[in-house]
């Protein structure tokens, strides 16, 4: 069974486990515990202005969960979403390289999303990574970050041949 527990803390069997899941129930072995982090890291969300609590479980290849809560702020684009949170708690940590995000809410009816900031944020680790969007209940759907960001930019982007404009003075 696998160990996880709150916290920047590695997930006993997580990185064999999640690299070779070929079924919906070995899934269940590492999915639903890392929801079930997301949903503890929201019980931290410091919200009193949106009262949107949202926490975020993210998992790194070798098994490490770093968590993260919503910050807000009274200048109100100061504020942090969950899922930055952890992934710049990872990154802190020395981490790059991501299997997974859980985000969970206290919608009832519908998964919750990330915002459109944090599909970026994410995007800038990959675009094949996995995304569980939850409900309180434990359910959850996955998508990719290339899913919820079709199209997108990132840093191999930079790397392309572009033109070359010369300026005459």
């Amino acid at each position: 069974m696998t160990d996880f527990r709150i916290g920047e803390l590695r997930v006993d069997g997580a990185d064999t486990e999640a690299r070779n899941h070929s079924s919906e129930e070995e899934n269940e072995d590492w999915i639903k515990p890392l929801i079930h982090q997301s949903q503890g890291a929201k019980e931290f969300a410091y919200c009193p202005y949106s009262k949107f609590r949202v926490g975020a479980a993210l998992l790194a290849h070798d098994g490490t969960v770093f968590t993260g809560c919503n910050v807000e702020n009274a200048s109100y684009n100061l504020g942090l979403c969950a899922e930055r949170t952890a992934i710049a708690k990872a990154v802190s940590g020395g981490y790059r390289s991501f299997k997974a995000i859980a985000i969970a809410s206290d919608l009832e009816d519908q998964f919750v999303s990330p915002c459109g900031g944090c599909r970026q944020f994410m995007r800038e680790f990959g675009d094949h990574w996995s995304v569980y969007l939850s409900k309180p209940d434990g359910s959850y759907k996955e998508m990719t970050i290339e899913d919820l960001l079709p199209v997108s930019f990132g840093p191999e982007d930079l790397k392309k041949k572009r033109l070359t404009i010369e300026f005459i003075s």
